[in-house]
C-alpha cells in the first residue's frame, strides 16, 4: 500500500513537471517530513491529494473494460451506476453488480456466469433490469428512460 502511494505520488509530481527540490519543499509543507520513507499511509494520502489538488488525475490500473456489446446489458450497467450514484451500493463496482446477481438470483437460475456481460438469455437478462428497477422504485431513484426499450 504504502510503495503503491509513493509510486502514485512520484507520477503525480512527474505529471505535473515538479523536481526533486519541490518535491521535498511539497512534502515538508504538507506533512513536516521531507522523505517518503518517514510517512505513513495517511501521510501519504495527504501528498497525493495535495497534488491532486494541483491537476493531478490518477490513472485506474490496467485497462477500462469496453461498453457492454448489447443494448439490454449496457442497460443493466446504466441502472446499477444509478444506484450507485444514489448511495444505496454497498459496492457500486462491476464487482458489487456480479454478486449483486449472483445473491439475488442463484436459487432461481442455478447456474450463474462469472460476469453480467456473459449473460446471453433474454429472460434472465430481464429479470436482472426488473429487479434493479423495483430496487430504483423503493428506493425513489427517478431513471430517464428516454431512448431505452424498457
Amino acid at each position: 500500500m504504502k510503495c503503491d502511494l509513493q509510486k502514485k505520488i512520484h507520477v503525480g509530481c512527474c505529471a505535473l513537471g515538479i523536481d526533486s527540490d519541490a518535491r521535498r519543499a511539497l512534502r515538508l509543507a504538507v506533512t513536516g517530513k521531507a522523505s517518503m520513507t518517514d510517512m505513513n499511509t495517511a501521510e501519504l494520502n495527504l501528498v497525493l491529494d495535495r497534488l491532486k489538488d494541483d491537476g493531478f488525475k490518477v490513472q485506474a490500473k490496467g485497462k477500462s473494460r469496453p461498453q457492454a456489446s448489447r443494448q439490454n446489458l449496457r442497460l443493466v450497467h446504466v441502472l446499477w451506476k444509478k444506484l450507485g450514484e444514489a448511495g444505496v451500493l454497498e459496492d457500486p463496482s462491476r464487482k458489487g453488480l456480479n454478486s449483486f446477481i449472483r445473491a439475488r438470483f442463484h436459487k432461481v437460475w442455478g447456474h450463474i456466469p462469472l460476469d453480467v456481460d456473459a449473460l446471453r438469455d433474454q429472460e434472465k437478462i430481464d429479470q436482472v433490469i426488473q429487479a434493479l428497477k423495483a430496487w430504483g422504485q423503493r428506493v425513489e431513484i427517478e431513471f430517464n428512460w428516454t431512448g431505452h426499450g424498457t
